[in-house]
């Protein structure tokens, strides 16, 4: 179809990303969140003798990195999946290790702005926001068949929303009536279970609940807590992990392990010397997040909550 030919999604932290990855040319690079190939352009750019694995789950991502990294595919493969595979994948390929890996995290401008993709509280669609458009279940089995509390939880858990419990209440009164079909239909039952003071102050009403389904479908925060300690073992002697994360659940879960990573020991504070055993794996080189420069943010407004944390593997000798 023409839709992917037009993934317009901007990079976000584009320049930061490709300097903390410190490419080499001869490299193994993995981007284990494709989109349309503009942080993996700028990486096979620079390769040579060098190997890049671009990994994406969306079939619409897939179609347009294909377009867009045509003119370096002696250098790239193109794999769907999702990026909890990347150990397996990597192994299908006789990779054993990896000099590099880019997760840039979240739903990209061309998933939010297709509105029959469903993400977007702003376009009245099916409720889908499936990242992996073939995988069956979508964003309508969650919100018509999750029982009140645990609509509740993921409400209140990844959408941090204060409203959560009425939101949830809310969702179940109405879909006893009829199911609830629509992204307007659910912004609607969203508006009405937040008092009017706060949705006039508040931002969009529905912004916090749509994000909380989404990633409850996609399994966004299992994945990447999941994920983290293979990606660090793959890597070779001073490869590098960069991740940018879009809110603070993911930021967290990024922090702490690299932190862990870094220091795991996990001895009691008096013990004179660690009995553990537990070894640094590298070093976290972003202890303060870096953020988009005042510029970015000008041509680019969706890098405005973004972050991007680098580990770097030391293998000590």
């Amino acid at each position: 179809m023409s839709e992917e030919l037009q993934f317009n999604h901007k990079s976000v932290l584009l320049d930061e990303t490709i300097e903390g990855l410190n490419i080499k040319d001869d490299g193994i690079y993995v981007d284990g969140t494709l989109g349309g190939g503009g942080h993996s352009f700028e990486i096979a750019k620079k390769l040579k003798s060098g190997r890049l694995i671009g990994i994406d789950q969306d079939p619409d991502a897939i179609k347009a990195a294909e377009v867009r990294l045509e003119s370096y595919k002696d250098r790239v493969d193109i794999v769907k999946s999702n990026y909890e595979n990347i150990g397996e994948i990597l192994k299908s390929k006789n990779i054993d290790g990896v000099d590099g890996i880019l997760l840039d995290l979240g739903v990209s401008s061309y998933q939010l702005d297709t509105p029959s993709r469903g993400f977007s509280y702003m376009s009245d669609a099916p409720l889908d926001m499936r990242m992996d458009t073939e995988s069956e279940r979508t964003a309508y089995d969650i919100v018509n068949g999750y029982t009140e509390q645990e609509l509740f939880r993921i409400i209140r858990d990844y959408g941090e929303d204060r409203f959560a419990k009425n939101i949830a209440k809310h969702i179940v009164q109405k879909r006893s009536e009829k199911s609830i079909e629509t992204t307007f239909e659910l912004n609607e039952i969203i508006r009405a279970s937040i008092p009017a003071k706060v949705r006039e102050t508040g931002g969009h009403p529905s912004k916090r609940t749509f994000q909380a389904i989404r990633i409850e479908l996609n399994r966004e925060l299992e994945v990447l807590e999941n994920s983290l300690n293979t990606m660090i073992d793959l890597l070779n002697d001073k490869g590098r992990l960069c991740i940018i994360t879009f809110h603070s659940l993911e930021d967290r879960i990024v922090k702490s392990a690299f932190n862990t990573a870094e220091k795991p020991c996990i001895c009691p504070p008096g013990f004179p010397v660690c009995v553990c055993g537990k070894k640094s794996k590298g070093k976290h080189l972003t202890k303060k997040a870096i953020i988009p420069t005042d510029e970015e943010l000008l041509t680019n407004p969706r890098s405005k909550s973004s972050k991007l944390r680098i580990f770097e593997k030391q293998i000590s000798s």
